[in-house]
């Protein structure tokens, strides 16, 4: 059973959305989830919040050591493709939090 989450949230200009959705969902994922470690991924796109500034989308991944995400391995796959290109330079208001399981 999985005893971390690693929360990253961020928004996208309106502009870069459909790129976005589609470079997340078909190599940035399938990168990720190379890394060992990394158990999944869902992404959440926020329908309704009463914080304002809360990002629009959010991916949670499954993770076994809370420091996965900090490795060179997650950094490695994660420059890998479209998004360090086309899409990370684009991104604001990104938050990452990783949650121990109590």
């Amino acid at each position: 059973m999985t005893q971390y989450l690693y929360i990253v949230s961020m928004d996208i200009p309106e502009n870069l959305e459909s790129e976005f959705n589609r470079i997340y969902d078909t190599q940035h994922i399938p990168n990720i989830l190379n890394v060992s470690g990394v158990e999944s991924c869902t992404r959440y796109r926020t329908s309704s919040t009463d914080v304002d500034g809360t990002a629009k989308y959010t991916a949670i991944y499954e993770i076994t050591d809370p420091e996965v995400p900090f490795s060179k391995e997650w950094q490695g796959e994660s420059d890998k493709g479209d998004w360090p290109v086309q899409i990370r330079p684009g991104t604001l208001n990104r938050s990452h939090i990783v949650l121990e399981k109590l």
